[in-house]
């Protein structure tokens, strides 16, 4: 039997693109989310919804 993994992405939080911090308030947010048990918590860009997206990975079986 053999098991594999594939990798997924939680979304935790959007951030529209066009505000004015620009990603600021995504790395702010990421950041809090790594101090409160997320350590893999990233932002990553979205360009077809002009959106930043906090992410995390998560595995399933």
């Amino acid at each position: 039997m053999t098991t594999t993994s594939t990798p997924s992405r939680t979304v935790l939080e959007r951030f529209p693109a066009g505000s004015p911090r620009g990603s600021w308030p995504a790395e702010e947010y990421a950041a809090a989310q790594r101090t409160q048990g997320h350590p893999d918590a990233r932002v990553v860009m979205d360009l077809p919804t002009d959106q930043f997206l906090v992410v995390t990975d998560t595995t399933t079986h």
